[in-house]
């Protein structure tokens, strides 16, 4: 019975998951861009709700992990906003929700959730530990790469130049690898399907707006 009843949550989960990926991108298409972009920090808090709540993060590995992502995340990114660093210059826009230092603090919810998911796709393989560090850093790279066209219009960062630089890209492979190493180092599972079906609705979203 406990399966059934995990089963069905995550269902339920990614069916509101998609749903309102779905509807956004409906939404933007028939000219009401501000208004969904707007809700971006509810989109994101209830995709970490759904997140918590079904992969779900239960055991104190994975609290400790989470933790430590999002810490380092807000790290590394007030770095970049108040010094330059890493990344490159950029500061967030009005569409992220509260901020702490110039960085919203849903960035590095972000930046633990991304790590999670992307670790729980990778397990649907059998490769070894080295490749699942390198292909789940490149699936955080290739969202992120598609992001950055967006991120201006929708008010979500801005980058001098309106142009994320290399390093900015050099910079995520190389902390998503690390952030990948503490998942594999301590032995953290979650739940693949949803994990998979948050990885997809987000990228074909952002993917869309870029082709």
């Amino acid at each position: 019975m406990p399966e059934v009843i995990l089963k069905f949550k995550v269902q339920i989960a990614i069916a509101i998951v998609w749903l309102f990926h779905i509807t956004a991108l409906i939404g933007i298409q028939l000219g009401h861009l501000d208004w969904f972009i707007e809700k971006t920090p509810l989109n994101l808090s209830l995709c970490l709700f759904l997140f918590l709540l079904v992969y779900p993060i239960n055991q104190m590995n994975k609290i400790i992990a989470f933790g430590i992502f999002f810490i380092a995340g807000m790290f590394v990114e007030c770095l970049g906003v108040n010094f330059g660093l890493l990344f490159g210059t950029y500061e967030y826009g009005s569409n992220f929700g509260p901020k702490l230092d110039g960085v919203p603090l849903l960035i590095g919810c972000y930046w633990a959730l991304l790590t999670f998911i992307t670790a729980s796709i990778l397990d649907y393989t059998k490769f070894k530990r080295w490749p699942k560090l390198i292909l789940g850093a490149c699936l955080m790279v290739i969202i992120d790469f598609f992001m950055e066209y967006s991120a201006p219009t929708f008010d979500f960062w801005t980058f001098e130049g309106n142009v994320a630089p290399l390093q900015n890209y050099i910079t995520w492979f190389v902390i998503a690898i690390l952030f990948h190493g503490v998942l594999r180092l301590l032995k953290i599972k979650g739940n693949q399907i949803f994990s998979l079906n948050v990885y997809l609705a987000q990228l074909l979203f952002f993917m869309f707006f870029y082709f």
